[in-house]
Parts: structure tokens; C-alpha cells; sequence
């Protein structure tokens, strides 16, 4: 048994190694949240001279929280070009579920015929045109029962900028075909490394039989492939910098607080296991063609609707 010198020696021990620690500890969270404030402020300057988005909506987004702690954010793509009113080019449901480090993305499909609240049958798309991502939303949640917590609006230039601040030498893609229509760019086959005008490009593509359903498996292809980039040690360094780039493209509810939050919870829980799912499912939709709105997809809500709701709980 020790005596009770040897316990009081111990003890003195302890003690001088928590005043060591805590001093220490101090000193690494302060040179952490440093770094990440001068890499934000260097990413700003970056893109100060950019034109930045701005849309006046009429409606206060009114995202509602999940119950069970899983984060859902409605993120729309757009090329505006300068308009004041734009479709969304792409939509997609991000949810990151920190219990489990799972994060899910759905592509919903542009031209999915819905009902939009206080207005008829539209495609999906048409729904951010006219009532921003307050109506998206409504008509998200009528149509799908899914509820979002935040929005980000992103401005095609500011992926392109991201790209290229993330991975000056590219982001790996296997391309699995020649593309040059109407995306800016010429692609050839093969394994290479994309800049950003070219993954763009590359996730733009629907000049094939595939149409839109290939367009949207080459943007979660994409999307894969910058989180591979972005997990990695290069990528945690530079995710600071990449949100200061990225702010005057962006136009979100979420306070850059809140951004930072959500990024770091991501990347400190090494990135999480991504699933993908589109909507609508293969052999769960028919085309159809109305006056005034021209093809659509008129989907079987019953089946796509319990897929969807089983991959999101």
C-alpha cells in the first residue's frame, strides 16, 4: 500500500501538470480561432472587388428546425447573369446528422411538376422565381413533407472561385465522355484534374441521352468529390479561406458564425459517410407536357415520397 507521502506527492503531480495543460489548451483554441479569422479576412479580400448577389425577397425565409438535431439545408444553384429574378438551376437538400456523422444529399430534378401554394402547376424550378427560397420551401414541404432549416443561394462564379482556392492543381474526376455543349468548355474521356470553369462545366453537361438525370449525377459526382478534397488535411486548412472567397456569391439565413459552426462540426467529425439519392426515383415518374409550362415530370408521389422520407430519418 502507499504511504501518505508518496498519495500527497502524487497529488502534487496532478496539479502541476492541469496548471501545464490548461495554459497550453488556452493557447492552441486562441491560435486556432487566429488562423481560421485571418484565413476568413484573406478569403474576403480575395473577392471584394466581386459583384455580389443581390436578391430582395418579400418573404422572411421561415426554415423550421428538426426535432432530432439533424441539420437540413436547401441549397440552390443559380446563374444569374445579372438578373434580378433567376430559376434555379439546381436544388438539393444537404442534412448532416452529427449523431451518426452521416451526410445526405437529394437532388430534386427541376422539372418535377408540383403544385406551388398560392399559384398552379409549375415545374419545381419556377417556384424560386417567383417567390425566392420562402416559396421553395412551402412548396418543398406541400409537396414532399420535408422540412428545411437554412437556405444558401450560390452564384455559379463562386463555385468556379471555391475550386480554384481549394485545388489549384484541380479536383480528380473520371470523365466517361467527350462534353463540350453548351458548358464553356471541351472535356476529353479519362481520369484528369478539373479547375473550377471545368468541374462546373462538367456538372453542367446534358447534352447526352441521360438529359437532366445525368446532369444531377455528375453534380453529387462532383459534390463526392470535393468532400474527399476538402476532408483532407490540405482542404481543413483551407475551409476558413474558401468561406471569406465565397460570401458575395452566397446569399443565405445562416450568419457566417453559424457557417463556421456547421463546417467545422463537418470536417472535425471527419467529413461523414455521403449518400445520395435523386428524386424522382427510376421507374417512379412519367413525362408529360402541359401548355404554357412545356415538358415535365409527373412523379408517383406515393413511392417517392416514402424513399425520401426514409432516407432523410
Amino acid at each position: 500500500m502507499e504511504t501518505r507521502k508518496q498519495l500527497r506527492k502524487k497529488r502534487k503531480k496532478k496539479r502541476k501538470k492541469g496548471r501545464f495543460f490548461l495554459p497550453v489548451m488556452i493557447f492552441l483554441i486562441i491560435g486556432v480561432f487566429a488562423y481560421a479569422g485571418t484565413q476568413y479576412w484573406l478569403g474576403t479580400q480575395i473577392s471584394k472587388d466581386a459583384e455580389a448577389l443581390n436578391y430582395n425577397f418579400e418573404n422572411e425565409f421561415q426554415g423550421v428546425k428538426n426535432q432530432d438535431g439533424k441539420i437540413n439545408v436547401l441549397l440552390i444553384g443559380v446563374d444569374s447573369r445579372g438578373e434580378e429574378q433567376s430559376r434555379s438551376d439546381t436544388m438539393m437538400i444537404a442534412q448532416w446528422d452529427g449523431k451518426d456523422d452521416e451526410i445526405n444529399i437529394v437532388s430534386l430534378m427541376r422539372d418535377i411538376y408540383v403544385d406551388i401554394p398560392e399559384y398552379s402547376g409549375y415545374k419545381l424550378n419556377t417556384a424560386f422565381y417567383l417567390g425566392g427560397p420562402e416559396l421553395l420551401r412551402q412548396t418543398i414541404k406541400e409537396n414532399f413533407d420535408v422540412d428545411v432549416e437554412h437556405y444558401m443561394i450560390m452564384d455559379f462564379v463562386a463555385f468556379e472561385s471555391m475550386i480554384d482556392a481549394l485545388a489549384p492543381g484541380g479536383i480528380q474526376i473520371d470523365v466517361e465522355k467527350a462534353m463540350s455543349e453548351n458548358i464553356g468548355v471541351t472535356l476529353e474521356p479519362g481520369i484528369q484534374h478539373l479547375n473550377g470553369q471545368e468541374l462546373l462545366g462538367y456538372a453542367r453537361f446534358r447534352a447526352d441521352s441521360e438529359g437532366d438525370f445525368g446532369r444531377v449525377r455528375r453534380q453529387q459526382q462532383a459534390i463526392e468529390a470535393l468532400k474527399a478534397h476538402v476532408i483532407s488535411f490540405n482542404g481543413v486548412l483551407k475551409a476558413p479561406k474558401l468561406l471569406g472567397i465565397a460570401q458575395p456569391y452566397i446569399e443565405t439565413n445562416m450568419t457566417s458564425l453559424r457557417q463556421i459552426e456547421i463546417m467545422s462540426r463537418i470536417l472535425l467529425s471527419g467529413g461523414g459517410e455521403l449518400q445520395r439519392l435523386t428524386v424522382p426515383l427510376e421507374g417512379t415518374y412519367s413525362d408529360a407536357r402541359y401548355e404554357g409550362v412545356g415538358a415535365v415530370l409527373e412523379l408517383d408521389w406515393q413511392k417517392n415520397n416514402a424513399a425520401l422520407k426514409e432516407f432523410l430519418e
